[in-house]
């Protein structure tokens, strides 16, 4: 049974803070390589993009200018672990090539400094393959700026416990999130981390109930 008190985004945000502590995400060595991340994590678990990163990084080329001085087809074998790799790999130069256009080839982590991030966020959602879960990833992971990400886990841990409508758009439910939790860049990290370890562990497309920390705000719980 739920609690009687009406979920809300920060009491969601406390109780998986306290059950899984910090989660210390996204892992990566540079900003550059979180962006390298949020393309290839795209339809894929993690452990295909470290394979990834992983090659990339043994190669020598996990730099903007090495992904733009390489042969599409041998950077496309490279990230052959994340899956649509050929798809990737044109990403991976389309967003390349927009980082070497505004000046940042050398430093990506300078991207849009002093910069709006809502004009920012425009930018990236213009560069090729560069969706809204991508973009609100490179500005929350890579460059600082406090927006909410939105995922599958977000959307179906949302629904399930009656912070969101049904057919709420990205947009809508990124407000949501942004009305209730403020714009602290750590919190906003931790929660979208913590909504994707909670979505692994227990709220799956067919959730495990028995154990999961927000059994009591739950109304789907057992459904």
């Amino acid at each position: 049974m739920a609690d009687s008190p009406v979920t809300r985004w920060p009491l969601v945000y406390e109780r998986l803070h306290a059950h899984f502590g910090a989660q210390d995400w996204w892992p990566a060595q540079s900003p550059f390589e979180v962006m390298v991340g949020a393309i290839l994590t795209q339809n894929t678990a993690w452990r295909n993009v470290e394979l990834a990163i992983a090659a990339l990084r043994a190669a020598d080329a996990l730099g903007v200018r090495a992904i733009l001085g390489m042969d599409e087809a041998d950077l496309a074998q490279l990230i052959r672990p994340a899956g649509y790799f050929r798809v990737k790999a044109r990403r991976l130069r389309a967003l390349c090539a927009f980082l070497a256009a505004q000046g940042v080839a050398e430093d990506p982590g300078q991207l849009g400094r002093g910069q709006d991030p809502v004009a920012l966020r425009r930018d990236l959602l213009a560069v090729h393959g560069v969706g809204e879960e991508t973009a609100d990833a490179i500005l929350l992971y890579a460059l600082d700026a406090a927006v909410p990400v939105v995922d599958a886990y977000t959307r179906r841990i949302g629904k399930r416990l009656g912070l969101l409508p049904e057919k709420a758009s990205y947009g809508e439910i990124q407000s949501a999130i942004a009305a209730e939790i403020p714009a602290d860049l750590a919190v906003l990290n931790e929660l979208h981390a913590l909504l994707v370890q909670l979505g692994k562990e227990h709220c799956r497309p067919r959730p495990r109930c028995e154990l999961c920390p927000l059994l009591s705000l739950c109304p789907h719980a057992y459904a």
